[in-house]
């Protein structure tokens, strides 16, 4: 198992931040080679990890885009378009969401993921949208929906 070595960030303070972190595909993943059970069990370590420090909201790893489907909606209609599709480096492979103070906190975390065989890796960080950041157009009728709608998805 590679080496992972450092602290985690302080995540004692107020949390500021969601972010996406999107695995990006490789060609192995796209070819549908499954991960050993050495990386399976050092994954799984860093993934309890990441929850007991109360960082990990979620996160799952997906199927190579053969078994996908593509949706386009545009002012003709829509369609849809089996995989795979080209360009492994702009398919996802799996992804997590997390809650941190910053980006920099994330990019600590995701320094500390397991790599076993070494294999290159590149991991996309995306900020998640925060109602505050739609200022006045987020209203008090779109905020209760929004709360309603996340106490559902939390039962």
């Amino acid at each position: 198992m590679a080496a992972v070595s450092g602290h985690p960030p302080d995540i004692t303070k107020e949390i500021r931040m969601r972010c996406m972190a999107i695995i990006k595909a490789s060609p192995e993943s796209e070819a549908g080679i499954l991960p050993s059970e050495r990386q399976l069990t050092a994954m799984g370590a860093f993934n309890q990890e990441l929850l007991n420090a109360g960082v990990l909201l979620g996160g799952e790893g997906l199927h190579p885009s053969a078994r996908g489907l593509r949706l386009q909606l545009d002012a003709h209609g829509s369609r849809v378009t089996s995989g795979p599709f080209a360009a492994t480096g702009e398919l996802i492979a799996g992804f997590w969401l997390l809650q941190v103070n910053t980006l920099d906190d994330a990019v600590a975390w995701l320094k500390r993921m397991p790599n076993p065989d070494n294999a290159p890796i590149e991991i996309e960080l995306r900020p998640v949208f925060e109602a505050e950041d739609f200022g006045t157009a987020f209203t008090a009728e779109a905020r209760a929906l929004e709360d309603a709608l996340r106490q559902q998805l939390a039962h």
